[in-house]
């Protein structure tokens, strides 16, 4: 059994019984405790598990979601680079998909001024504000309007989302984790993303590099279903090839 293949039964264990012990799963895998404590020592760094005397326990995921006013200044600099990098993805005249993410809504500050007739459909009121008059067509979800998140949710965003086919999603998530997969912690727009996704041609995840490494409250997508990973500087190369396995391009700004 390969090492990710471990670390997966780990984290189902753990989902099962809560608590896992070190020469437990050493018998089960027919190998080593130090095996079994570095597969811990990787699922720790990636806030899955807490390690404990002998083994270790389930670490509470994350699943606060923070304003949008708290969020847009997070790691600025980061998120326009990836505004950037992800220019040449995106073309005259797509359609594109994007979330209430402050990284998409970068993207789509320098796609509005750097490309010509795009349409976007977005559940962002605060995109839908800023690029009203920027001469591209909108078009707004509706819905129920989250008081902090200043985004739209519910049943009747998402029959507009499944209303209309195009060519690009653009989201945003809140970690990577080889394990855990894409996660976010908003469970109703964590619906539309999924949404979003399905009805674009191709999917572009936006990812600063704080993100990776880490476990939030809802599991998104495998990697496997999407296209791009866009981030702001080259990730470790355990990613690098991690991603290149799963078909997925990796799109990195150079220092």
């Amino acid at each position: 059994m390969k090492a990710e293949q471990r670390r997966d039964w780990i984290i189902n264990e753990l989902y099962r019984s809560k608590k896992v012990q070190v020469s437990a799963l050493a018998q089960t895998f027919g190998v080593s405790e130090e095996t079994v404590r570095r597969d811990l020592d990787k699922l720790e760094k990636e806030g899955i598990v807490q390690k404990n005397y002998g083994g270790a326990v389930l670490s509470a995921p994350i699943n606060r979601d923070p304003s949008y006013a708290s969020r847009h200044d997070l790691n600025l600099e980061a998120k326009r680079r990836i505004a950037e990098n992800t220019l040449g993805l995106i073309h005259d005249e797509d359609s594109i998909m994007a979330d209430t993410s402050s990284t998409a809504f970068e993207v789509l500050r320098l796609l509005t001024e750097r490309r010509d007739n795009l349409t976007l459909i977005t559940n962002s009121l605060v995109a839908l504000s800023a690029f009203q008059q920027s001469g591209h067509r909108l078009i707004g979800t509706g819905g129920t309007l989250g008081a902090s998140t200043s985004s739209f949710v519910g049943p009747d965003a998402a029959r507009t989302v499944e209303r209309y086919n195009a060519d690009v999603a653009l989201l945003g998530c809140k970690a990577l984790s080889m394990n855990g997969g894409i996660c976010d912690s908003n469970e109703a727009e964590s619906e539309l993303k999924l949404l979003m996704r399905r009805q674009a041609n191709k999917t572009i995840l936006l990812a600063d590099h704080s993100k990776f490494d880490r476990l939030a409250f809802i599991r998104l997508f495998d990697f496997g279903e999407i296209d791009f990973v866009v981030t702001d500087r080259q990730p470790a190369e355990e990613w690098v090839n991690f991603l290149h396995r799963r078909g997925v391009t990796l799109v990195y700004g150079e220092d």
